[in-house]
């Protein structure tokens, strides 16, 4: 299966804040939206991403009146991607190596997706149940 069959079933929909954004502001979006995760983007070109993991370690180094900072003062800068073609097990190595949750898909420089661990196993459950219906069907027409 590739990342771009994911995306077709649960859709190119990203969620993006300004560098500029206060963390605060930020943390409330999150909690509304019930995501883990904001790409922190200038004119559609990445530039960091900012995750639950950022805020607890923000909090942690500064504690709490880093709140009032600027997203993109204690963003994730170095941001792993993948492309539309890339196959979900070569996302899922990569995000079990890299040990974060969540992947931005980028199609010629242009970003069309996100893409998280919870869609990935929700993609190969689905996968494993099509091939035992499959093997059932085989085995009753034998």
């Amino acid at each position: 299966m590739l990342v771009s069959a994911i995306l077709d079933g649960k859709g190119h929909h990203i969620v993006s804040v300004a560098p500029s954004e206060k963390v605060s502001s930020v943390v409330k979006l999150l909690a509304e939206r019930k995501i883990g995760v904001v790409l922190v983007m200038t004119k559609q070109q990445i530039e960091g991403i900012f995750s639950e993991r950022d805020i607890v370690r923000v909090i942690a180094e500064r504690g709490a009146g880093a709140l009032e900072e600027d997203v993109g003062t204690v963003m994730t800068r170095k941001v792993v991607t993948c492309s539309p073609s890339d196959t979900v097990g070569w996302i899922m190595e990569r995000m079990t190596n890299g040990k974060f949750r969540h992947l931005p898909v980028l199609d010629g420089g242009r970003v069309v997706g996100l893409i998280s661990i919870g869609d990935v196993v929700k993609s190969r459950v689905s996968e494993y149940e099509h091939e035992q219906e499959a093997l059932r069907e085989y085995i009753g027409t034998a």
